[in-house]
């Protein structure tokens, strides 16, 4: 995935902590519930997951973003690892949840395929996984390079695919959809309300 992690890895380098904030709530799991988080990035989701009851393992392909996740408190219970969601060092069935927060739209399109399989594989019966991509609403969508249908490469050569509700549910099959929506907000850019989207998703996996 080197093509795809070079952007991604020289941007943790450079800028250390991207992602700040409050991240979206979280579902209620069982205690000792086996969690996996995708693409972890510096931490930001990854700070919430470590503080309820469950045995969580986080993953990135970028090694700059695993280690200023580790600097949080909290995550030395938590197994971080540099991992390629393509191909996950996990055995089938090993986790009751899996959270993709807006991790697989930046893969071409035969890697979005092969990180829902991988999802579908580390997946016990009965799990479910917490899907967010962006949305073909949102603001940022169209611009770049269209390098593949709704998919666009910016200046930094980070590139972003974005989701119908139809996609997201066909592309993690044969998981059951659960729920599948578009959340919609603004954010003001000088001056102007400019509309952001994501698609949520949760699917469950019945066998």
């Amino acid at each position: 995935m080197t093509a795809h992690a070079s952007p991604w890895d020289e941007d943790y380098r450079r800028r250390g902590d991207l992602w700040g904030g409050a991240p979206a709530p979280l579902p209620d799991l069982p205690p000792g519930a086996a969690v996996l988080e995708l693409g972890c990035g510096n931490g930001k989701t990854l700070a919430a997951l470590i503080r309820r009851p469950w045995n969580v393992t986080a993953a990135d392909i970028s090694p700059h973003a695993v280690a200023l996740a580790r600097r949080h408190p909290g995550t030395a219970a938590a197994s971080l690892t540099v991992a390629d969601i393509r191909c996950l060092p996990f055995s089938r069935g090993t986790f009751d949840a899996v959270f993709l927060v807006h991790i697989i739209g930046h893969l071409p399109g035969p890697g979005r395929q092969a990180a829902a399989s991988e999802v579908c594989r580390v997946l016990r019966p009965g799990g479910s996984a917490f899907f967010r991509g962006f949305s073909v609403e949102d603001m940022r969508a169209g611009k770049g390079e269209e390098t593949e249908p709704q998919t666009f490469r910016r200046g930094d050569g980070i590139t972003t695919h974005y989701f119908t509700e139809a996609e997201a549910a066909e592309l993690f099959a044969p998981l059951v959809p659960v729920s599948v929506r578009t959340h919609r907000w603004q954010m003001r850019v000088r001056g102007r309300d400019l509309p952001r989207a994501e698609v949520e998703a949760t699917f469950h996996k019945t066998v």
